[in-house]
């Protein structure tokens, strides 16, 4: 795993962008604020961070599984992210509530029993945002 991540963000057209990474060459996100801001045109950063959430939980889980050599089946996960206004009527994140629907065989229950104590830990994202990420912003001028 890499030790950075470089996101570049070129602006289309309204409040959507374009969004490339080095890490991934040629590929690209397209996202958009919701109406009446945006066009809703492609998914919101509050729903970026929300799948993000998502992806992340339910990629450490069976990375958890599969180091148990255990199998996870199927996997599924619900993410519902509420947004409020703070007392200075901006909106935030207030709370990100995840439910994850794993299929595992009778035999692989005991390995998802003993990986519930540890594969949240291990998600990059959640714990990041758990624990408070420091965010440096510069303006070039």
């Amino acid at each position: 795993m890499n030790e950075k991540i470089h996101a570049h963000l070129r602006h289309k057209d309204g409040y959507k962008f374009e969004i490339t990474f080095d890490e991934l060459p040629g590929d690209r996100v397209l996202m958009d604020e919701p109406t009446p801001v945006g066009r809703s045109e492609g998914p919101s950063a509050a729903m970026m961070l929300s799948s993000a959430v998502g992806h992340c939980l339910t990629s450490s889980l069976l990375f958890c599984m599969q180091k148990s050599r255990g199998a996870i089946k199927e996997i599924e996960a619900d993410v519902d992210t509420s947004l409020a206004r703070n007392e200075r009527g901006r909106w935030r994140v207030t709370e990100i509530k995840v439910r994850l629907k794993p299929t595992v065989d009778a035999v692989d229950r005991e390995k998802l029993e003993r990986c519930r104590g540890l594969f949240e830990d291990f998600c990059i994202v959640t714990a990041s945002i758990r624990e408070g990420v420091k965010v440096d912003v510069e303006l070039e001028m």
